[in-house]
């Protein structure tokens, strides 16, 4: 049975999950799911938006470790939820649920992740492609989301790909 939360006026699926760590990021064998809730902007810079580096570095570092487990999945790109509240003021809320799909093998699995977006302008994605394509397989390539959006124009896409010193052995696929 799929248990619910409600964060405003949306409803999110969830899944059990383990325990949170610094990040405010929960990963499972099921997907991971957080929450940035602070300034948008500080010194360092767009620091809401810097919560897609810190949730794709926790999906990819959990993509390993279930593969290492034999536990091969990829994430579920249609039915990531990615959400902001309060962009322009002086709090931002940034939800986002990376759900994972069980696949039949280790050389259907992916075992790294990224993304590439920002706030209100459009994604440099070919550069991001162009950078990422020096981590692939041999002869493979990156599978990208389509571009998720919020209504206050925060806009991502999300990559997968299969991580070529993990997953050497699948070259030929």
């Amino acid at each position: 049975m799929r248990k619910f939360f409600i964060l405003g006026i949306l409803i999110f699926p969830t899944v059990t999950f383990g325990q949170i760590d610094s990040s405010g990021i929960v990963c499972s064998k099921n997907g991971c799911i957080g929450t940035y809730f602070g300034p948008e902007f500080n010194e360092k810079g767009d620091i809401a938006h810097q919560f897609s580096n810190t949730m794709s570095a926790k999906v990819g570092d959990q993509l390993k470790l279930l593969y290492s487990e034999k536990h091969y999945v990829k994430v579920d790109f249609r039915n990531i939820v990615m959400t902001t509240i309060g962009m322009g003021s002086d709090t931002v809320s940034y939800h986002l649920s990376i759900p994972f799909v069980a696949v039949k093998n280790e050389c259907e699995a992916f075992t790294s992740f990224d993304h590439c977006g920002g706030w209100n302008h459009s994604p440099a994605i070919a550069m991001r492609k162009k950078a990422l394509s020096k981590v692939l397989l041999k002869g493979d390539r990156l599978y990208i989301s389509k571009l998720k959006t919020t209504p206050e124009g925060l806009q991502e896409y999300w990559i997968q790909w299969r991580n070529k010193e993990i997953q050497g052995d699948c070259e030929s696929m």
